[in-house]
């Protein structure tokens, strides 16, 4: 694998965004209408709730990480359905570009936008409601990163469903992490889920991360097994989803759909 491809697939997005402003826009107005909306809930619950529990870290802060994570989904999709269309990913692999290659290129393309829209939501919900994850201290950085390599899983299986299946199924995507959400226990402790859905949470790296940041706001220390956990499921999520992507690869050049790809075929 060579940077300079990498950084040839990161500089067509650059061009894109720069080319048209209003592409910037879904990287930070979405998730700043959702730190809004919930920002308020939560100043709401702390006036009706019991004394001495403060609801901003416990579901503020739950909702930011997950708009991390759907960020670092869709910044992966994204630029990958730009390709799409464009009518552009037959050109792209018409050069002498590896699908690694390609594939870094969309998670660094990701790690970039989405560090924007972070940067956006940690802004809002530290000055108008209170929410600092500093307090947190180092811990904050094995919750991201788990939820980062998570959220590029999610993003580059996505990307291979649309490939393999075409672009009508993009739809197929966009609805991944509010199904993914009942299992990971966002706003809630996992216990209160039935036991079906506890078994197919124990899978997810996310919900050992909303387990021990409850754990921590509770004044606790989470388990550093737990954590140790769910960045190996992460990784493995990761290794999975980039093999599925190039398996999915290999049979559309082998097949005929690669040359065929447009937006009314589903093959």
């Amino acid at each position: 694998m060579k940077l300079r491809p990498v950084c040839g697939v990161v500089l067509r997005q650059y061009y894109l965004l720069r080319g048209s402003p209003i592409r910037v826009v879904p990287m930070f107005a979405w998730v700043g209408v959702d730190i809004v909306l919930w920002g308020f809930i939560t100043r709401y619950l702390n006036t009706v709730g019991p004394a001495g529990v403060n609801f901003v870290p416990r579901l503020l802060g739950a909702v930011l990480l997950w708009d991390f994570l759907t960020r670092i989904m869709q910044g992966v999709t994204v630029a990958f359905l730009e390709d799409v269309w464009s009518r552009n990913f037959l050109n792209l692999f018409a050069t002498p570009l590896l699908v690694s290659e390609y594939v870094v290129g969309l998670v660094v393309t990701s790690v970039v936008t989405s560090l924007f829209g972070l940067a956006v939501m940690l802004v809002l919900a530290t000055a108008f409601f209170g929410l600092s994850f500093l307090a947190l201290g180092a811990l904050v950085v094995p919750f991201v990163l788990v939820l980062f390599l998570f959220g590029i899983a999610l993003g580059i299986l996505g990307s291979a469903m649309v490939l393999r299946w075409g672009p009508a199924s993009e739809w197929l995507i966009w609805p991944l992490p509010a199904l993914i959400a009942p299992f990971a226990g966002v706003f809630y402790p996992v216990a209160t889920l039935p036991h079906w859905m506890q078994a197919v949470a124990a899978i997810l790296p996310p919900s050992r991360v909303f387990e021990a940041l409850r754990t921590v706001v509770g004044g606790g220390t989470p388990a550093v097994s737990e954590l140790a956990w769910a960045a190996a499921l992460a990784f493995v999520y990761v290794l999975l989803g980039t093999l599925t992507f190039t398996s999915v690869f290999r049979y559309v050049v082998r097949s005929g759909l690669l040359a065929r790809y447009s937006a009314e075929s589903v093959g």
